[in-house]
């Protein structure tokens, strides 16, 4: 059941998709730096779990649930949610001091996310409660939300600042987080190397001072990740290709 939850929420695994060390050290703080965030921050989604094994196009996932069924968010909530959500790249900022397009996809989200804010649920204190642009999109026949311009250049002009700013707040919420909490992102991510998933009873056993041990018992940590030879393009049966000859040497042999 687990594993079908998971398939939905995140994909399929891709077990013939090994990382580097490299990869999977910065793919565990950037999942961490999720977790981190989002247990932090007092209007985010409880983190459910965390993990450096690939689903789908993710190369890790870190995934919060909420405790009941919700109908509404409020502006608090979804500030938080985009601070979690860029909680990934903060910590690659932290830790590497470099950032990498791991977090295209969590920039795609929260840009949505400050844009509909300003633009269609007006939470902009700047701009107001309105509405700018005329809905033409059709949800109920699967098209994208799309707008047609009913403001002036300048207030698109303050549109584009107010989204700015609303997103840059979230990236320092997360960066000033983990830097606060910058032994733990380390302890956890170290963990998380060896472990590749880390449930949330212990996620929080750990941020609550529990050592590995102490934690997953005596559990072996999971062999590590070897590549897996892709399938031999020859065909059994069939002579063996005479070798081509050399560059310049039209007509001889390559021995």
């Amino acid at each position: 059941l687990e594993e079908g939850i998971m398939r939905v929420i995140a994909g399929p695994e891709k077990k013939t998709r090994v990382m580097s060390n490299k990869e999977r050290k910065i793919t565990a703080y950037h999942e961490m730096g999720h977790a981190i965030v989002a247990h932090y921050l007092p209007n985010s989604d409880p983190v459910h779990k965390i993990s450096v094994i690939s689903r789908g196009q993710a190369l890790g996932y870190t995934i919060s649930l909420p405790t009941e069924d919700k109908f509404l968010t409020t502006r608090a909530e979804l500030h938080d949610t985009m601070a979690m959500t860029l909680g990934g790249r903060a910590a690659e900022e932290i830790v590497f001091g470099e950032i990498t397009t791991g977090a295209a996809n969590d920039l795609e989200k929260v840009t949505a996310t400050a844009k509909q804010m300003v633009m269609r649920f007006g939470m902009s204190e700047k701009l107001g409660p309105r509405v700018f642009g005329h809905d033409h999109g059709q949800p109920f026949l699967g098209r994208e939300f799309s707008a047609e311009p009913d403001y002036s250049d300048e207030i698109a002009r303050e549109i584009d600042d107010e989204i700015r700013r609303i997103v840059e707040a979230a990236h320092v919420q997360a960066k000033d987080i983990l830097t606060k909490y910058r032994e733990e992102l380390r302890k956890l991510s170290e963990i998380l190397i060896k472990r590749e998933t880390i449930e949330k009873e212990q996620f929080e056993a750990l941020l609550e001072g529990g050592t590995e041990e102490g934690v997953f018992g005596a559990e072996a940590p999971p062999p590590p990740q070897v590549p897996v030879p892709p399938a031999s393009a020859e065909r059994p049966g069939l002579p063996t290709p005479r070798p081509l000859p050399r560059p310049g040497l039209a007509g001889g042999t390559a021995e």
